[in-house]
């Protein structure tokens, strides 16, 4: 079943966040992920949100939580931490219960 990671956050630090995308790409590759939406200027509907939102799909939770733990993205998840502001979560799929 499919999971989604959807991050969240604000850049405070533009100059530190430019090797972040660069080192996360080839790890997300690595581990199946499809980036499903990437935005920098996040559209508020409504309340209040950061001005970055990612939405990736990898194919399990466990594939989800393989890329976030892998050792390789240990110091490119720091330069995104030390640079932002923000939240990452992961969600399962949803799926419709039978009637």
């Amino acid at each position: 079943m499919a999971a989604y990671v959807v991050a969240t956050y604000t850049i405070n630090d533009p100059e530190g966040y430019g090797p972040y995308v660069p080192g996360v790409i080839p790890l997300l590759q690595k581990h199946g992920a499809e980036i499903l939406a990437a935005d920098y200027e996040t559209k508020v509907l409504e309340g209040s949100a950061d001005t970055v939102t990612v939405i990736l799909k990898f194919e399990s939770e466990e594939a989800a939580e393989s890329w976030y733990n892998d050792p390789d993205y240990v110091p490119v998840k720091q330069v995104r931490l030390d640079s932002s502001t923000g939240s990452v979560v992961l969600a399962k799929e949803f799926v419709m219960p039978s009637a």
